[in-house]
């Protein structure tokens, strides 16, 4: 039931994710520029991501550690896939996809990932669980 429900949430950080970059693109990159943008962005889906983790934590029902690092991969797993799935499907190169995961112009991405894989290990200790 754990995997059932991750999955769940998992697809509501992504709602997030693709709002966040909406917001950006339409918002963000006009008014700050893009480096800016990409900064801002990349602290804000983080936020999003720890926050849904800290509210969908009771839901889950788990405690033991191990469990928030299997949730927490799981997430990390289901991100990257998606990401390289639709990227490709979007005729993008290795090359192109592979360039969001440096930090050239401000981009984030990689703590972003780092932070879906750390939420639920950290939205525990802030709840005081662990």
């Amino acid at each position: 039931m754990i995997a059932v429900k991750s999955l769940m949430i998992w697809c509501g950080i992504l709602v997030l994710a693709i709002a966040n970059g909406v917001l950006r693109e339409a918002v963000l990159v006009p008014l700050l520029g893009v480096t800016a943008a990409l900064v801002l962005s990349g602290g804000l889906l983080s936020t999003l991501i720890i926050g849904v983790a800290y509210l969908s934590l009771p839901w889950l029902k788990i405690r033991r550690p191990a469990e928030l690092w299997l949730v927490g991969l799981g997430w990390l797993a289901l991100t990257l896939v998606f990401e390289f799935s639709f990227g490709l499907w979007q005729g993008k190169s290795w090359p192109e996809l592979l360039d969001a995961y440096t930090f050239e112009g401000g981009n984030l991405w990689p703590v972003v990932l780092a932070v879906t894989a750390l939420a639920p290990r950290l939205a525990a200790r802030l709840r005081g669980m662990v």
